[in-house]
């Protein structure tokens, strides 16, 4: 797959939101995205059992780039903050983060006098956040049979 331009951020946002929700799908979550643009979380999931419920804010990246966290880290939201980059290759890459970690490791700059926070790729892409879905855990106990390897809690 190729994302040209960077006129297409809301392409890239949208395969970033939908392969995560895939992922999530597979490990046995009943999976809700929420509406695009909206502030606070992306995505609502919960248990086959419906007892517990997860949220989770997307960041999605073309590339290997730091991730815009905006003017105040206030509104980070949710239970999971996953980035998930290199969405114009085939293979996508994601990190499993807290939104307490991303506020840990977050990059303040100042420009003008205008703040803004940014979390560096040197910052995210630790092997503790790498490919971990099991931070989240499984919505079943059971899942797709043939689950993809980078599923697995060990990498």
């Amino acid at each position: 797959m190729e994302i040209h331009s960077r006129n297409n951020n809301q392409i890239v946002g949208n395969v970033g939101l939908f392969y995560v929700c895939y992922t999530l799908s597979r490990l046995g979550w009943n999976v809700m995205p929420t509406a695009r643009n909206a502030r606070g979380i992306d995505i609502l999931i919960y248990s086959q059992d419906a007892t517990r419920t997860q949220t989770i804010q997307v960041k999605a990246l073309s590339r290997r780039s730091p991730v815009p966290l905006g003017g105040k880290l206030e509104g980070l939201l949710g239970d999971f903050f996953i980035i998930c980059r290199n969405l114009a290759l085939d293979k996508p890459e994601c990190f499993v983060l807290t939104p307490a970690e991303v506020r840990k490791l977050a990059h303040r700059g100042e420009k003008d006098t205008k703040v803004s926070f940014w979390l560096q790729p040197k910052q995210y892409e630790a092997a503790e956040f790498q490919e971990k879905w099991d931070r989240i855990g499984r919505g079943a106990a059971t899942t797709l049979p043939d689950c993809a390897p980078h599923l697995s809690s060990t990498g």
